[in-house]
């Protein structure tokens, strides 16, 4: 994709930008060089800490108190951001210059209709009246795809779901006509299908409006797909430029090569094909079904009815001694509703049979059952306690299941469960807040493995992390299963990793499970209609040979 415009919408020259702390300046943008034409895209790649968000909060002149800009320039269409005062900022924002965030549901008042906070923009930057607002926002809303727009405009944002609302604020975004608009990471919280989706909407709008954009993204496959030019961002500074096809088949610098081949490649596999027949099953779940929700008190009292939410619906599948079986599904499929009845977190209806013995409930999962079935979840920071050291932590599971090497002091285990996650032994003299994201689920996996367990189940522990880190993380569970013929249960969105590492993909969806097959087979051959949608929305970087269904009408 080339862009033809000439014209530079946004131009950031020379800038840098400072933080204030206790301990001095922090260095956060360094020289910022780059610029935006009418009717283009620029991605801004880079891994978390890069200064993707400050970039983008200097052009919107949202600074916090202890931000020092140390100099250079941001023009918006030739006029200079940086001299303009907060009531001429108030008027440029939204009119001529707006944002699209992260997280839609902290970008919305959770007390005014969705149809009021819609309509407030075009009052207060278009300058029409309610009656012509309210036809606007209608006529708004049918444009970014929604299909009830004028019932839409009544409901509350808790409502709506998240593609709906990031939808709402996409309107709100390109409601007023504005020479550029900045996505900051507009995907993050979606599921892979709804996520495709928007990626879709935000390209057709741009293209059809001529806008000129920032996309701000730490996900290379997903940036890609929408952008003319990638700009690469690494600890404050821009490290390369150049088209996306550029970017990602000859990349210049060390850190951009290193961003690309992170990104998962199904058709690199870091697992050995096997013989399916060979191995016997370690763990069956036979007709697992979860409800959630309990009935009201009043509602008992009154003989009124009472519906339980159905997470999981008789969900059965196998997963064989040294297995990586994949689950892959979007939000609310029931993936993590799943893993968490497995482990004894959620009641289930049903059988679970492991290594042959039979558990019907949470109070058959006995000592020797949750030493051999460890979870790790997604997000570490809620999974480590605070108040902990690293080697606390990983003291506990060896009180509760006993040490597996007899006569050996507990710190050389944990220094040894350090370093099986490639993590230095003084790490044990640390709080998880001294640590990275990485570090920390490093220390997860390290607490899960400390009883030797026979099966690990990954409950998305890569999805917050880093791309990079992500392929560090994946690469150390690929040689512990191998090093310990460990199996995992990994769940996760991302299709593409899951070609790469599982010997068998179990595909969910609401809570119902489609499918299971080889994660080599599963682009071809007869494929449910889901795993075929799911399969289309996978963003792959230009470098991958794409691989796609061809959608039914």
């Amino acid at each position: 994709m080339v862009a033809e415009a000439s014209e530079h919408v946004l131009d950031v020259s020379d800038y840098s930008l400072d933080y204030r702390t206790a301990t001095g300046p922090f260095h956060v943008l360094k020289e910022i060089e780059l610029s935006v034409k009418r009717g283009e895209i620029l991605g801004l790649v880079g891994e978390s800490g890069s200064g993707k968000t400050s970039l983008a909060w200097s052009i919107m002149r949202y600074l916090p108190r202890n931000a020092e800009e140390i100099g250079g320039s941001i023009l918006l269409s030739g006029e200079e951001l940086l001299r303009k005062s907060p009531r001429e900022m108030e008027n440029i924002r939204g009119s001529r210059i707006s944002m699209v965030f992260q997280d839609p549901g902290t970008s919305l008042n959770p007390t005014l209709s969705l149809g009021q906070q819609l309509s407030e923009v075009l009052v207060a930057h278009r300058g029409l009246g309610p009656q012509q607002a309210l036809r606007e926002s209608i006529s708004l809303l049918a444009d970014v795809g929604i299909k009830t727009p004028a019932e839409m405009m009544k409901r509350m944002p808790h409502e709506a779901s998240g593609g709906e609302k990031q939808r709402i604020i996409i309107a709100a975004a390109f409601a007023c006509e504005p020479d550029f608009i900045i996505f900051d990471e507009p995907t993050t919280a979606l599921d892979v299908i709804t996520a495709r989706q928007i990626i879709d909407l935000l390209t057709q709008l741009q293209a059809r409006t001529g806008v000129g954009a920032l996309y701000i993204s730490h996900d290379l496959a997903l940036v890609s797909q929408a952008a003319h030019r990638i700009a690469v961002i690494h600890r404050g500074e821009i490290v390369e430029q150049g088209t996306t096809d550029r970017i990602f088949s000859m990349p210049e610098r060390d850190y951009t090569r290193t961003l690309v081949s992170a990104s998962p490649d199904p058709r690199q596999r870091l697992v050995e094909d096997r013989d399916e027949d060979a191995k016997g099953n370690l763990l069956e779940a036979k007709d697992i079904t979860v409800r959630y929700g309990r009935p009201a008190f009043l509602s008992g009292l009154v003989g009124q009815a009472h519906s339980l939410v159905i997470g999981n619906r008789s969900v059965s599948l196998a997963v064989k001694n040294g297995e990586i079986l994949g689950v892959v599904g979007e939000s609310g499929s029931g993936k993590s509703t799943l893993a968490k009845a497995l482990v004894g977190l959620n009641a289930f209806e049903g059988e679970i049979v492991f290594d042959g013995r039979s558990i019907r409930g949470i109070g058959q999962m006995d000592r020797n059952y949750r030493c051999n079935v460890q979870i790790i979840f997604q997000h570490p920071d809620a999974s480590l306690s605070p108040r902990q050291k690293v080697s606390e932590i990983l003291s506990r599971p060896l009180k509760l299941y006993g040490r597996p090497e007899t006569g050996v002091p507990r710190r050389e285990i944990i220094e040894r469960l350090l370093h099986q996650v490639r993590l230095p032994p003084e790490y044990a003299d640390r709080y998880p807040h001294q640590l990275s994201g990485g570090e920390k689920q490093r220390v997860a996996i390290a607490r899960a493995f400390a009883s030797h367990p026979r099966l690990v189940i990954c409950d998305e522990i890569t999805s917050a992390l880093d791309v990079s880190v992500q392929a560090s993380v994946v690469e150390l569970l690929v040689e512990l299963q191998r090093q310990f013929g460990t199996a995992y249960l990994f769940i996760t969105h991302d299709l593409n990793l899951l070609r790469q590492i599982a010997h068998r993909i179990a595909v969910m969806y609401r809570g119902d499970l489609i499918e299971i097959t080889g994660a080599c087979e599963i682009t071809s051959g007869e494929r449910a209609d889901y795993t075929r949608r799911l399969i289309n929305a996978v963003p792959l970087p230009p470098r991958h040979a794409a691989i796609s269904f061809p959608t039914k009408e």
